[in-house]
């Protein structure tokens, strides 16, 4: 449940007008010429730190960008001496680790009292070989841990049919972009180049070559110890698979990476697939000036933002939502006539009709072969990975500003998002029917995040999408919505938002879609949901949440 965050409430207010016409001016200072808006999107110490290492990795290294990395990881540390996955969050080993090693790689002294303190709270949280799997997968690439230490995921993954209960059609568009690349690097075990020669032994409370249980859950059912038993008979085995087939597979997995490539977008247009996919051409021998290892290089740097004293790397660009989050808001502040920022509207309309996928058929046609592609990314460039949320929201403001020149856009996402609804009534955001929640248990999925099921949230979107357009003949595919809604609902009366901070964001998101819908205020579950928001009201009127209450909840089990 929501943990509560507290405000500043010393503040002097304006009245509601002058408020509104304030923001105005500011979202439109930021519009972009184009008439997009794009905001800097900033994740954990995870990606940076990772960016700095995969700079030793290719030792190409560049000491002032790393220099202004390092005062971003200090600044971002935290007062339990490690670093959190969010701001003001507890102590995760896992980032802990890995800002440890950028700094020491970019020249932290050891013994420096930051870094003296991230070290005793890695040791007291079990030492480096308590983290996860991915960090292990960097330690591994930097000879910091054996290769047993990770999960095995043999390249052949890349020939299994369909019906195999593990198939890549069977995980999210992210883990896929990301696991494909990393299948190479897992089948040749490269050693980074580390040109410094940097190691983190001091971080083990057990050496590594003693370590005897890197598997060790977490065990969320059954079938996480059936995994493990797995991963133990496949730890033997793979050594013998045959080396010719291996070859075939690495050549298919390479295959499928150059026609996801992405231009200067990059693979998936999220950070660890590039980053992944740099490695792979790397340790495949392609030399740094090959158009596809030069472009993937590129699209990497192209997330790295540097400030006056500091820099990090951003995980993806976020230009679509943006665009459609604040172009809404323009909309709504104009009211029902023309007025401020009907001009900025129509510019951002205009160039989003632009983005829109319309020719290229991505991963969700494997499933949805008959559905006609309209979606748009999230990022600026990512056809092969429209995103449902995205579309609905892009969908509705589109329609709102009532353009003929746009009505075939509306359409076309109409016809993609109807097409895109699962067999039990939601929507997921990449992906239809991504259910195989027993994935969630196998080693290499210790983050519970492999999939990418239907969530309230984006569910929420496209009912009020449809509901929006009014169309007749969509009553059926928004009542499926609306009932997928009502069995999703928390006992508590909120529901999961799994894409934003995350039970009052949830649970808003429902209840715009049900009041769009025409779903009675009367509606038991609306008026629980009601209860349960005015039950979380602050004293001093707002509402408020942190990140904590996303923790433990993992949606696909």
């Amino acid at each position: 449940m929501p943990h509560d965050i507290s405000f500043d409430t010393a503040i002097e207010t304006d009245d509601l007008e002058t408020a509104i016409e304030r923001a105005e001016r500011a979202l439109r200072g930021h519009q972009r010429s184009d008439g997009h808006w794009v905001f800097e999107l900033e994740a954990d110490a995870t990606i940076p730190a990772e960016y700095v290492l995969l700079e030793h990795y290719l030792d190409r290294i560049d000491n002032e960008l790393q220099a202004k990395i390092g005062v971003y990881l200090r600044r971002i540390q935290g007062e339990h001496g490690g670093w959190p996955l969010y701001h003001g969050g507890a102590f995760n080993i896992s980032a802990s680790v890995k800002a440890y090693f950028a700094l020491k790689a970019l020249g932290d002294d050891p013994a420096a009292p930051h870094m003296a303190r991230a070290r005793k709270a890695i040791l007291a949280a079990g030492g480096a070989e308590r983290t996860n799997v991915f960090t292990r997968i960097q330690l591994a690439l930097f000879g910091e841990v054996p290769w047993r230490a990770v999960p095995v995921m043999p390249v052949e993954i890349m020939g299994l049919p369909k019906w195999f209960p593990f198939h890549l059609l069977k995980i999210s568009y992210w883990s896929r972009t990301v696991v494909v690349p990393l299948l190479v690097l897992m089948a040749l075990k490269p050693q980074a180049r580390n040109p410094r020669g940097i190691r983190v032994q001091e971080l083990f409370a057990t050496p590594p070559e003693l370590v005897t249980d890197w598997i060790r859950g977490p065990y969320r059912s059954g079938w996480g110890r059936f995994f493990k038993t797995v991963d133990a008979v496949m730890q033997k085995a793979e050594p013998r698979f045959s080396k010719d087939r291996r070859q075939k597979h690495i050549e298919e997995a390479v295959r499928w990476v150059g026609e996801r490539l992405n231009g200067e977008d990059g693979l998936g247009a999220i950070y660890p697939a590039m980053a992944n996919s740099v490695m792979m051409y790397d340790v495949l021998g392609y030399p740094p000036e090959h158009p596809q290892a030069a472009i993937a290089w590129q699209s990497v740097r192209n997330l790295v933002t540097v400030k006056d004293e500091e820099a990090y790397c951003q995980p993806c660009f976020s230009p679509i939502w943006d665009t459609g989050l604040a172009a809404h808001a323009m909309a709504e502040a104009q009211g029902p006539g023309a007025g401020l920022g009907a001009e900025e509207v129509e510019r951002a309309a205009a160039w989003l009709v632009t983005k829109q996928i319309t020719e290229v058929r991505g991963d969700w046609a494997e499933i949805k072969p008959d559905v006609p592609p309209g979606g748009w990314a999230f990022q600026f460039n990512n056809d092969h990975y429209p995103d449902v949320d995205d579309t609905a929201v892009v969908g509705m403001l589109l329609h709102r500003n009532g353009d003929p020149a746009h009505a075939d856009a509306v359409e076309k996402a109409r016809h993609w998002i109807i097409g895109m609804q699962s067999r039990n009534g939601g929507w997921g955001a990449f992906d239809a029917d991504n259910t195989h929640g027993y994935l969630n248990h196998i080693p290499f999925a210790d983050h519970g995040a492999l999939l990418d099921p239907p969530t309230a949230d984006v569910t929420a979107r496209c009912v009020s999408f449809l509901a929006q357009l009014g169309n007749a003949e969509d009553a059926p595919v928004i009542a499926r919505g609306i009932a997928y809604l009502r069995s999703d609902q928390l006992p508590e009366g909120c529901w999961f938002g799994r894409w934003g901070t995350n039970y009052i964001y949830g649970t808003w998101s429902v209840l715009c879609a049900l009041n769009a819908a025409g779903v009675s205020h009367d509606d038991a579950m609306v008026r629980r949901a009601v209860a349960w928001l005015i039950e979380k009201q602050r004293p001093e009127g707002g509402w408020g949440e942190d990140c904590a209450s996303y923790e433990g909840a993992p949606p696909g089990d």
